[in-house]
């Protein structure tokens, strides 16, 4: 065996450079040939190099993934409340606190579940079966006992099942954008390319995982499993750690900080009770109890998955599919969105633009497959039958062709190669039908497109049986088979430079070049040859073919700089096309497009200044990609990715935001992403942004109502206690409250539409506290206004000679009141809520407090209520009073934001 003579490309660098390599090298260093390894050679292999399959990931067992979910801000938080509430004998309220813990760690497992599932999907993509040479015969075998050496062939259809330095090529094309973006198949050779080349420029080598479009091909199998290019994608995705969300980074900050702080307050309320007020220590310590039960939010883990759930509901009505429900929020803090090109931002139809003929540019509207649009010149329509040459340039696509368009269920679609079909809608557009040309101009010889000879040739009989031969193919080598050009008035002598100086400003454009030619002659040997393709032609036009921006992505990319966000194209196509797709829909005009090559020569710390200063990244292979996001969070940014392919993966799953492709992306990109887009459409990002900002809204007017209604109960015990008076509130009546009233009326928050003019402001900094400077001004203003209300109202009872009960049972009320007046207060920040749209425009608030009520009412009249809480009737002057106790808290809130929407403040609160 000759184990020794062969590298391990496991470990060493040769293996990134077979493509650089020739077939005597290749054949050489892995000491193999045209007659394949023995069945022993290749089972020493394998039990060298293992097989060709990529390896599960270590996982967690499910009882620890489980367990795992607890380790969580948020439910150590409920789990507290439920420990308080069970230590008070309230045990409906720790049922209800305990299964909400119980819910979400579920839902945590569940969705973890589903993410470890990317890693399965990208094994799945592995060719299940290999036909390969052993001991000088071809056989089929299972694709996971390929070892390196082997020696494989290919056929159109077949998944290619390692990675293979190609010895053998006969018109193979690979459609390889799972692994590199690249939206059109890959035309291969068996030549060896430069050592530097570029992923998707490796063109004597096919790729694990890819496939096989046309053509066939034989190749040497060297590298297998981890080694592969998917390999290596995959070990990238299992060692990428998810990141928390912004959210979640914010909230488990509050809730240590809140933590810390009703620590503080209820030690401190109980040295000031029992020692220095000399109130019983027994009655103290539930007091305690009772204000730190009310000050935790126990409400918020409720209100953050309704809220987020709500999200996902409205986003699911815009087609964005969200699959982990902290990725809803996380999409309203996002700062930076990196997009693919082909398909999100543009339509993945190619699509003609231009047609340059001798004498004209003319300009065709309309864009993808749908046949509808107008040929112009300088905006001017035109009939294509009044200037021969685009006539003849027309039919000549058409012609010569292989591609088929067809509609299906009102859309148009094309078989075959992108390109051609571009070139069959171009015909539609002049009228010109497949169907009626080859009826009329019948195919009866062809030479089909070679990337060596880098043309096609048909020849057809006209109706007048008139031969002619038609050829397209690259500018370059079309011109040098043509000695005329047509115009206007018949053939005239090639303007060799017109042609050379327009096919260069068009591909300037970013466009994808094709000429067309044609000869009125029939084959010297009465069949198509490559002698009838040596001169004589006549020269008809160069097309210019994109795939264009999609018109929603256009105005979607101007919402998103308009929000401050910035939008960068990262692809697999190269730097000129990238460049003018991005200057079309306005990403990185002025600047230069970055490729995948320079990133690799980049050090980290330049690489993150270039990732914020340039908007267009071309030829971008995964690492490039990873390397892009990292870069961007490093520099603080909160960074949302999408793709569709295997080798967005690892990008997709890093990202703090990841946006799958619904329609064209693989599984392996979905099970990596956390939102799904089902129509693969960029602006419903954009959407989706919008309705994330909506839910952090709403997530944070719930903690500005649920902090005030909490702390003013607090402050109304503090007050007593600091100038010693009678407890306007029981513990029990703080639970009432905050368990009945606090929470329930706050979940009507969640409901809250967008306020108008979300998507003007900046995205909120990436480390912003949930509480600003702003909003604990707020909390502690509404804090004190609810103390004010309840304190003066218990005080001016006790003076008039009103019982302590009725007292209590009017400060209980009177918190509840202004907690109804300020639920209204908080569905605007800043704006007024005086409109009818602000009073009337979240029904949910109104039936919250219609459903308050009773509640209230039965509190106070009912006879068990009045047993278990000490309360008692009121009379109607006493219901005036509580009324009146929310109505001021209302008007001052509402007089507190007309204030700072006249002051400085207000232009940078909303920024």
């Amino acid at each position: 065996m000759a184990e020794h003579l062969i590298p391990d490309h496991q470990e060493t660098p040769l293996r990134t450079h077979w493509h650089a390599l020739s077939k005597e090298q290749i054949e050489h260093v892995l000491q193999t040939g045209v007659g394949g390894l023995t069945d022993a050679e290749a089972r020493n292999r394998r039990a060298h190099y293992g097989p060709n399959q990529l390896p599960p990931p270590k996982r967690h067992g499910p009882l620890q993934r489980l367990l795992m979910q607890f380790h969580n801000i948020l439910l150590y938080v409920m789990i507290g409340a439920a420990v308080i509430t069970a230590l008070l004998g309230h045990w409906i309220d720790t049922g209800v606190l305990m299964a909400a813990a119980v819910i979400n760690a579920i839902i945590g497992f569940i969705q973890e579940g589903k993410a470890e599932s990317a890693l399965d999907a990208i094994r799945a993509i592995l060719s299940p079966h290999a036909t390969v040479i052993r001991d000088g015969r071809w056989r089929e075998i299972d694709a996971a006992e390929l070892v390196p050496g082997d020696l494989v062939t290919l056929a159109s259809g077949d998944r290619i099942p390692a990675d293979l330095r190609l010895v053998k090529v006969k018109e193979l094309r690979v459609d390889e954008a799972a692994l590199t973006g690249e939206s059109l198949p890959v035309e291969k050779c068996h030549e060896a390319v430069v050592i530097n080349a570029p992923l998707g420029e490796r063109y004597s080598m096919a790729y694990s995982g890819t496939l096989v479009v046309y053509g066939q091909a034989s190749g040497i199998v060297v590298a297998t499993g981890t080694a592969t290019e998917l390999g290596e994608i995959n070990q990238m995705l299992s060692s990428i750690r998810m990141l928390s969300t912004p959210l979640l980074r914010q909230v488990d900050r509050f809730g240590r900080t809140l933590a810390l702080a009703i620590l503080s307050m209820s030690a401190a309320t109980f040295v000031l009770g029992a020692w220095w007020r000399g109130q019983p220590p027994s009655e103290m310590f539930m007091m305690v109890v009772a204000l730190a039960a009310s000050a935790i939010p126990e409400g918020l883990p409720a209100i953050m998955t309704v809220t987020l759930a709500l999200g996902v509901q409205r986003m699911a009505r815009r087609n964005a599919i969200i699959r982990h429900l902290p990725a809803v929020e996380a999409l309203g803090s996002v700062t930076v969105i990196c997009s693919d090109k082909t398909g999100t931002l543009t339509r993945n139809e190619m699509t003609v633009q231009h047609v340059v003929c001798a004498e004209h540019v003319f300009n065709v509207g309309g864009v993808g497959y749908a046949p509808v649009g107008n040929l112009s010149i300088d905006g001017r329509i035109i009939d294509p039958d009044h200037y021969p040459a685009l006539a003849m340039a027309i039919r000549a696509g058409v012609l010569c062709n292989d591609a088929r368009l067809r509609e299906e269920d009102s859309l148009w679609r094309v078989e075959g190669d992108p390109t051609e079909g571009a070139l069959l809608v171009l015909g539609e557009k002049a009228g010109f039908t497949q169907h009626v040309s080859y009826e009329a101009w019948p195919r009866l010889d062809a030479i089909p497109f070679e990337s060596q000879h880098r043309f096609m040739a048909t020849y057809h009989r006209d109706s007048d049986d008139e031969p002619w031969i038609f050829v397209k193919g690259a500018p370059e080598r079309i011109l040098d088979m043509c000695g005329a050009q047509w115009s206007h008035d018949g053939e005239r002598t090639l303007e060799i430079n017109y042609w050379r100086r327009m096919a260069a400003d068009t591909a300037a454009q970013g466009l994808r070049l094709l000429a067309l030619a044609c000869k009125r002659a029939s084959p010297l040997g009465g069949c198509l040859s490559f002698t009838d393709t040596e001169s004589g032609y006549v020269m008809l036009a160069i097309v210019g073919i994109i795939d264009p921006p999609r018109p929603e992505a256009i105005l979607a990319v101007r919402e998103c700089h308009h929000a401050g966000i910035r939008v960068k194209m990262i692809t697999g196509d190269h730097a000129e096309t990238a460049r003018a797709i991005g200057a079309q829909l306005s990403i990185g005009v002025g600047k230069p497009a970055v490729t995948g090559a320079e990133i690799a020569m980049m050090d980290d710390a330049t690489l993150r200044r270039l990732a914020w200063d340039v908007d267009v990244f071309a030829q971008a292979s995964p690492e490039h990609k990873l390397r892009l996001i990292q870069a961007l969070q490093e520099e603080g940014q909160v960074v949302a990715m999408t793709g569709d392919g295997v080798n967005d993966a690892p990008a997709l799953k890093r990202a703090d935001v990841g946006v799958a492709m619904g329609m064209k992306g693989t599984e392996a990109a979905k099970e990596a992403a956390g939102m799904v887009l089902a129509d693969d459409n960029f602006a419903t990002i954009v959407s989706a942004v919008h309705e994330g900002r909506a839910v952090y809204d709403n997530l944070k007017k719930f903690i500005l109502f649920m902090l005030p209604t909490n702390g003013g109960e607090v402050l109304v015990v503090i007050a007593a206690i600091l100038f010693e008076l009678a407890l306007p509130l029981t513990p029990a009546q703080v639970l009432w409250i905050n368990m009945v009233t606090s929470s329930t009326l706050g979940l009507a928050l969640a409901f809250e539409p967008a306020e108008y003019g979300i998507m003007n402001r900046r995205p909120r900094p990436p480390g912003e506290a949930l509480l600003s400077g702003f909003f604990v001004w707020r909390v502690l203003m509404v804090s004190v206004l609810m103390m004010i209300c309840a304190l003066g109202l218990f005080l001016w009872e006790l003076n008039n000679g009103t019982s302590m009960e009725a007292a209590r049972t009017m400060a209980v009320n009177a918190v509840v009141a202004a907690e109804m007046f300020y639920l209204v207060n908080s569905r605007f920040t800043l704006a007024s809520v005086i409109s009818l749209d602000g009073l009337t425009g979240n029904r949910y608030v109104l039936l919250a407090i219609a459903a308050c009520i009773p509640l209230q009412i039965a509190y106070t009249h009912a006879p068990t209520m009045q047993a278990i809480f000490n309360s008692t009737d009121l009379t109607q002057l006493e219901w005036c009073k509580v009324v009146a106790a929310g109505l001021f808290v209302f008007s001052v809130a509402e007089f507190e934001k007309f204030v700072i929407r006249h002051s400085p403040l207000a232009a940078r609160l909303n920024k």
